[in-house]
């Protein structure tokens, strides 16, 4: 089980008052790609992991979008660190129909 949860908010700084929709959906695929279990939702994602690995992918997220012509990004992170075991399932399911 991982021992880390980490939600993100992305929040590009887009060329010229562009739409930021397509930097956040290019900072989500740099999530599919990292093959961590994620789950997207209104506004912000959570990860689970290890949090080295998924400190690498915020690092990998920021990259993405300064290639993608972002002058700048701002991310809201939260950390959820539990070294016996922290899942997504565990927390919400209690909220599940």
């Amino acid at each position: 089980m991982a021992s880390t949860l980490l939600s993100i908010q992305v929040i590009p700084k887009t060329p010229d008052g562009r739409d930021t929709i397509p930097y956040v959906d290019e900072a989500i695929r740099v999530i599919q790609k990292s093959g961590v279990k994620y789950q997207v939702n209104a506004l912000e994602t959570t990860l689970e992991g290890e949090l080295p690995e998924l400190l690498k992918i915020v690092n990998d997220m920021h990259d993405a979008l300064f290639q993608a012509g972002c002058p700048g990004v701002i991310s809201q992170v939260k950390i959820a660190q539990y070294p016996g075991g922290i899942s997504m399932d565990q927390l919400t399911e209690k909220y599940r129909p």
